[in-house]
C-alpha cells in the first residue's frame, strides 16, 4: 500500500541533516527500519513503567552518574530498555559528559539496541518533533492514499465490467494479488492473472472453501507457507454469494476502508447478478417444462438465443435433489457451478428447476460435471438412459427412479432397473404381501409345516408337481397335500391364474 511521506523510523530520523544525529556503531536493518511510535526522554534509572515498545529514548546519562565505568548498571539498564521494546536509544552528549561512555555502547552492542548520540546543539524537544511530524505526515499520506484509493475504484466500478475493473483496481491500490472466489468456492476472477503458484492457489482455495461451509460472515487472516493473505466474505450469513482474498496481511485503518469499499459495490454487482440469475432460473424452469411436454422446438431456440444451443442428441437426462429450503444456498452454488461450465463448454450443458428436483442434460455418456457436482454437494442424482427431446418425459422419469432408488452419488436407470419390476415396490407393497402370506406363515410357525416353501417352489417351477417334488426332494402326492392345505388357509383357488401371479409376486417381493 504506498504512501508518498517516510515512514517515521529510526533510519529517517538519523537522516534528518537538520538534526545532527551520528549512530554509534553498526546497527541491523531491521533495527533502523522498526517504525518508531514516539521519542521519549528521561534520564530515570529504570523508566521502563513509563514506556511503550516502539519508543526512542533520550537521555543525559546522569542515572549512570554513580556507576562509573562498571558495566553492570549500563548492562542492566539496556537489557530493561531491551525487554521492553524500545526502539533505539539517543545519548545527549555534553550535558553532562563527553561522548558516549563505553560501557554503554558495549551494552547496546550485545543487546542489538540501536544507539546514537545527540549533540548538545540539538534539544531532545527538536527530535521529538521531527518524529511527530514525520507520524503526522504519514497519516496525511494514507489517508489522501485512501480518499485517492475509493475515487478510483468507484470509478472502476463505472466501466462494463465493473465488477472486474473493481478488483484489478484494489490489486492496483494494494500492490498485491487480489482474488474473488464465486459461491462454490471457484476464482472467478484475479489479478494479476496467474501469479499464485498451484500449491498456495490449492491451500487459498481450501481456505475459502471452509470458509463458505461454515456460512457467517466473517474477516480473517492465514498464512500459506510465509506468505500471508486476507478473506473478506461477500453477501448475508447463510446466504454468502463470495469470497474476496487479498495477498497480504492484517491491513490499516485505510487499508481496511477501501477494502470496504470494494465490498460494499461486489456487494450490489452480485445481488444486482442475483436478481438476474433468478429470472433466468424461471427462465430455465420453463424450457425444462416445454421439454417435458413435447415441444424441444421452442426451448431449443430460446436456449440458442440466450445460452448456446441444446445438446445434440441423444442425450443424458439427470436429476439432482432439489434438498429443502434450508438449504437453498447450496442449490444457488450448484446453479452457479453448472453456469460455469455451461458457459466454458456452450452446447454441451443445460439445467433448469423442475418440481421435484434440478434437472441436468447432457451429452450421453458424460459424467464428469455430474460427479463433481454430486461430490461437492453431497447431493444424489439419478441418469436416465440416452434418448433423443422426443422422449425428455420418459426420462424425467428413469432419472426419478434411479435417483430415489441409488445410494447416494451418481446413479445410472440402467443399474438400478436390473432387479426388475417388483424391486422398485414400496415398503407398503411389502406389507401388503406380507399380509397375503400370513396364513402360510403362521401355519408353518405354529406347525412345523413347510407351506410357504412349497408354494414357491411350484410357482417358480410353473405349477409342476413333478418338478416341484423333485426341487423339494419330496413326493409329488406331497406336493398336492400340501398346496391343497394352502388353498384353504388362504381361502384362494390355486387354480385361477390370477391367484397364482399374485402369490408369486407376493413371494418375489418378499424375497
Amino acid at each position: 500500500m504506498p504512501a508518498d511521506a517516510d515512514a517515521p523510523t529510526l533510519r529517517s530520523l538519523l537522516n534528518r541533516p537538520d538534526l545532527r544525529l551520528r549512530l554509534e556503531g553498526d546497527a541491523a536493518d531491521d533495527a533502523l527500519d522498526r517504525p518508531v511510535r514516539w521519542v521519549h526522554s528521561s534520564d530515570l534509572a529504570d523508566p521502563t513503567p513509563f514506556l511503550s515498545d516502539g519508543l526512542v529514548l533520550l537521555t543525559t546519562g546522569t542515572q549512570f552518574h554513580e556507576a562509573g565505568e562498571d558495566p553492570g548498571p549500563y548492562r542492566a539498564y539496556v537489557e530493561r530498555l531491551s525487554r521492553r521494546g524500545i526502539a533505539g536509544l539517543g545519548f545527549g552528549t555534553e550535558v553532562v559528559r563527553d561522548g558516549i561512555p563505553p560501557a554503554l555502547s558495549a551494552a547496546c552492542h550485545a543487546e542489538g539496541l540501536a544507539l546514537f548520540e545527540v549533540p548538545y546543539r540539538t534539544p531532545f524537544l527538536a527530535v521529538a518533533r521531527a518524529n511527530a511530524e514525520a507520524i503526522a505526515a504519514q497519516a496525511y499520506a494514507r489517508r489522501s492514499w485512501a480518499l485517492a484509493a475509493q475515487r478510483a475504484i468507484s470509478l472502476a466500478a463505472l466501466r462494463p465490467d465493473g465488477l472486474g475493473a473493481t478488483l484489478g483496481e484494489l490489486a492496483k491500490q494494494l500492490d498485491a494479488w487480489v482474488g474473488m472466489f464465486d459461491a462454490t468456492g471457484e476464482l472467478s476472477r484475479e489479478h494479476p492473472t496467474g501469479s499464485l503458484d498451484a500449491v498456495t492457489a490449492d491451500a487459498v482455495r481450501a481456505e475459502v472453501q471452509a470458509v463458505l461451509r461454515r456460512g457467517a460472515r466473517a474477516g480473517s487472516s492465514f498464512h500459506v507457507g510465509e506468505r500471508a493473505f486476507t478473506l473478506q466474505t461477500l453477501g448475508r450469513g447463510g446466504r454468502l454469494r463470495g469470497v474476496i482474498a487479498i495477498a497480504a496481511g492484517e491491513l490499516d485503518q485505510e487499508g481496511r476502508a477501501v477494502l470496504t469499499a470494494v465490498i460494499a459495490m461486489a456487494g450490489l454487482a452480485l445481488e444486482q447478478q442475483q436478481g438476474l440469475s433468478r429470472a433466468w432460473a424461471d427462465l430455465r424452469a420453463g424450457l425444462v417444462q416445454s421439454l417435458r411436454g413435447g415441444d424441444p422446438a421452442l426451448a431449443r431456440r430460446v436456449a440458442r438465443e440466450v445460452w448456446g444451443p441444446l445438446p445434440a442428441p441423444p442425450v443424458q437426462v439427470a436429476l439432482a435433489s432439489a434438498g429443502t429450503p434450508a438449504r437453498a444456498s447450496r442449490l444457488e452454488a450448484m446453479t452457479e457451478l453448472l453456469e460455469g461450465r455451461a458457459h466454458d463448454a456452450r452446447g454441451t450443458l443445460f439445467f433448469g428447476r423442475s418440481d421435484d428436483g434440478l434437472v441436468i442434460v447432457t451429452a450421453a455418456g458424460e459424467r464428469g460435471t455430474l460427479d463433481e457436482v454430486a461430490a461437492r454437494f453431497d447431493v444424489a442424482i439419478g441418469v436416465s438412459e440416452p434418448t433423443g427431446y422426443d422422449g425428455f418425459d420418459t426420462a424425467m422419469d428413469q432419472a426419478r427412479v434411479a435417483r430415489d432408488r441409488g445410494r447416494g452419488g451418481v446413479a445410472a436407470f440402467a443399474e438400478v432397473a436390473g432387479g426388475g419390476v417388483l424391486s422398485a415396490l414400496s415398503d407398503q407393497a411389502r406389507a401388503v404381501a406380507a399380509a397375503e402370506v400370513r396364513p402360510l406363515s403362521d401355519h408353518d410357525a405354529a406347525a412345523g409345516t413347510h407351506l410357504v416353501a412349497t408354494l414357491r417352489t411350484w410357482l417358480d417351477h410353473d405349477c409342476s408337481h413333478e418338478a416341484s417334488a423333485r426341487a423339494l426332494g419330496i413326493h409329488r402326492h406331497t406336493v398336492r397335500t400340501r398346496l391343497a392345505l394352502a388353498e384353504r388357509l388362504l381361502g384362494r383357488d390355486l387354480g385361477s391364474f390370477a391367484t397364482r401371479a399374485e402369490l408369486w409376486a407376493a413371494l418375489r417381493v418378499l424375497g
